[in-house]
């Protein structure tokens, strides 16, 4: 239930972060040392080692949230997904982003993993990004379209028919990443996220990025497992983007973002939950 969860979580939360510290079991344990990340180029003023007045990074999440939700940035979104296949979600995303841009024009702000992706790419210009629940690669899809040169990690299990929609697998995500006109090294990950990710991180002890989506598990434990995992490899000056923050089959979701990125002081926080399913950013201000 989510109120026990809500007063479990620090307990797990300090249990999580030990196990992903700690070599537990082979293909699930993280590297016990890990680097102080490196900078992300766009995004910081100053990249010298000493702190002189503020923190290095000059992008704010005031900036990236007022992108994210402008008509501009929607109209970007709904000129991407008519470049790709689309399913029944997609349509009716298309749908929904029209009305509200012919109802209210300039005047309608709305935000959501594809139009916070891509005001993330637009001013982090990441030269790599790494996704947890690729599904069909719309959201690759998203990051391409901006940075074609981008080296891109994706990390899903492509269950047949998920959400009750087709689920292709890799090549078809391929196929999309090619309309779009990617041309940056593609890796395509299969499995579950738990074991994969931390046994890519394991084999890839130099491999830090820009941009990382965390978008598979949406249970309480398995969401926040896997932003544990993935928080130690985001540059400084990187974003980190969660969605489904205000899904309403999974409320839990937005305690565990409030919990994990907004109680980190090492983080600055945006998230979206006026309309649709929600979605939260971190741009990572300090090592």
């Amino acid at each position: 239930m989510p109120g026990s969860f809500t007063t479990m979580m620090p307990r797990l939360l300090k249990a999580l972060r030990h196990k992903l510290s700690q070599s537990s079991r082979p293909g699930v344990s993280m590297p016990t040392q890990v680097r102080t990340p490196p900078f992300t180029a766009n995004t910081v003023f100053d990249s010298t080692a000493v702190r002189e007045f503020f923190d290095p990074v000059i992008l704010n999440p005031g900036t990236l949230g007022a992108l994210a939700a402008s008509p501009e940035t929607l109209r970007h979104g709904l000129e991407l997904m008519e470049r790709l296949e689309l399913d029944s979600y997609t349509q009716y995303l298309s749908a929904y982003y029209r009305t509200g841009l012919d109802r209210f024009g300039e005047h309608w702000h709305y935000a959501d993993i594809i139009t916070v992706l891509v005001a993330a790419a637009q001013c982090v210009r990441p030269q790599s990004y790494l996704e947890i629940g690729v599904r069909r690669g719309r959201s690759l899809a998203v990051v391409s379209s901006i940075c074609p040169g981008c080296k891109i990690v994706g990390f899903d299990m492509w269950v047949p028919d998920y959400a009750g929609m087709p689920n292709p697998g890799p090549d078809f995500v391929r196929s999309e990443l090619h309309k779009i006109g990617h041309l940056g090294e593609l890796t395509l990950i299969t499995g579950d996220s738990h074991q994969t990710v931390p046994k890519y991180f394991e084999d890839h002890p130099e491999m830090y990025f820009d941009v990382i989506t965390v978008d598979g598990d949406h249970s309480e434990v398995g969401a926040a497992q896997d932003l544990l995992t993935v928080i130690p490899r985001l540059k400084v000056g990187g974003v980190v983007v969660f969605d489904d923050i205000s899904s309403p089959v999974h409320p839990y979701l937005r305690d565990v973002w409030r919990r994990i990125m907004e109680a980190d002081d090492r983080f600055l926080t945006w998230n979206y939950t006026e309309l649709g399913y929600g979605v939260g950013l971190a741009i990572r201000r300090r090592a």
